[in-house]
Parts: structure tokens; sequence; C-alpha cells
């Protein structure tokens, strides 16, 4: 890592500048923080987004009932929903049916709902999700599914954090060297049009 590189100006040498040892400084404080403070970023914003994302699953599964629908015809193809791409390419995936189920209350219900089932001919079943009124949902979000979007939120916080520490370090070593390019060139401006001729510095 780059950011240990700066270490060595710890050592006591009677060239060592004072840009060297905040250099050295820099490169400390930003090796703990990408070994502190970014696994605790990650930990931190990964742990939140698994109890948000837990909680919404579980309030889902609450809300959500499963049942069986049964197809009755295919559904009619609007003509503006063929003419669109997004829905053109939805419907190589999901068709849409119209379909009876039987509500959360015992009710039967009929509709046009959308299945994945390639070939979906009249009589044919399939899983259908609804709320506790009988309405067609989506399927509740899996709990495995909403780990894996927490790891990722958590894998996202830590490598912005790295990539942010990495960058104030970079800002911070370019206005070091700027300024000490600055001291040679006054340093130099000084000394520059004595250096070479006899006697200079007697």
């Amino acid at each position: 890592m780059r950011a240990v590189t700066g270490l060595w100006r710890w050592r006591h040498n009677p060239l060592r500048r004072t840009t060297d040892l905040v250099e050295a400084w820099v490169a400390l404080a930003a090796a703990v923080l990408l070994c502190v403070a970014v696994p605790v970023a990650g930990w931190t914003v990964g742990g939140s987004a698994q109890h948000s994302l837990q909680r919404a699953v579980q309030t889902q599964q609450q809300g959500r009932v499963a049942t069986t629908a049964r197809v009755l015809r295919t559904a009619p193809t609007p003509r503006a929903a063929a003419a669109s791409g997004e829905q053109a390419a939805e419907q190589r995936f999901r068709r849409a049916v119209v379909a009876r189920w039987t509500a959360p209350d015992g009710t039967a219900r009929t509709g046009t709902v959308t299945t994945s089932r390639a070939d979906a001919t009249p009589g044919d079943t399939f899983p259908l999700w609804t709320d506790r009124d009988g309405r067609p949902v989506t399927a509740p979000l899996a709990r495995e599914t909403a780990r894996a979007h927490a790891f990722v939120a958590g894998l996202t916080a830590a490598v912005l954090a790295g990539l942010g520490v990495e960058l104030v370090r970079r800002l911070v070593m370019r206005r070091l060297r700027h300024r000490r390019y600055a001291r040679l060139d006054r340093a130099w401006a000084s000394v520059g049009p004595d250096w070479g001729r006899t006697g200079t510095g007697s």
C-alpha cells in the first residue's frame, strides 16, 4: 500500500525536512484509517442495511399471501405495449393472462396478471402472491436476497471509504510537494546567481 511508503521518513536523518516528518504522520494516519475506519464503515453500513432489509422482508411476508392462480385465457396485448421496447422485452420472460385465484377471505377473484410460464394455456396453474385484500402483488423479498443486498451495501461503503482516505492522502502529499518545491525555488533564487563563483560562501 502506497500509504505506508511514507513511514520510512520516521528514521532520524540530518537531511530530514519538516515536510518529510509531516508525510510520515500522514502515511501513518492513512494506514490506521485503512485498517480501522474502513472496515468499521463497511460493517456499520452493512449492518444498518441488513436490519432495514430484514424488517422489510418481515413486513412483506406478513402482508402478502401465497395462492395458486388458474389460467382462463391469454390476455390481449395492447398496441401501446406492443410498440414499447421495454414492455416487449418483458413479455419475453413474462406473459399476461386472465386468471382466477382465491383471495385470503375465501372469495374468488378474476383479473389480468403476469406469469413466468412460457406456455400459459387455459387450465394451467401457477403461484401468485396477493395482499390481504386479494390484489396481485410481487413476491416478498427473500431473506437471502436481503442479506446479499446488505453485503453489497457494506462492501460498497468500505470501498468508497478507502478511496476517500487515499484521495485525501494524495491531496495532502501533493500540497506538501508543492510547498517543498516552492522552498527549493526560493533557496535557489537566493544562492543561484552566485553559484560557482570564486569565494562564494566565504
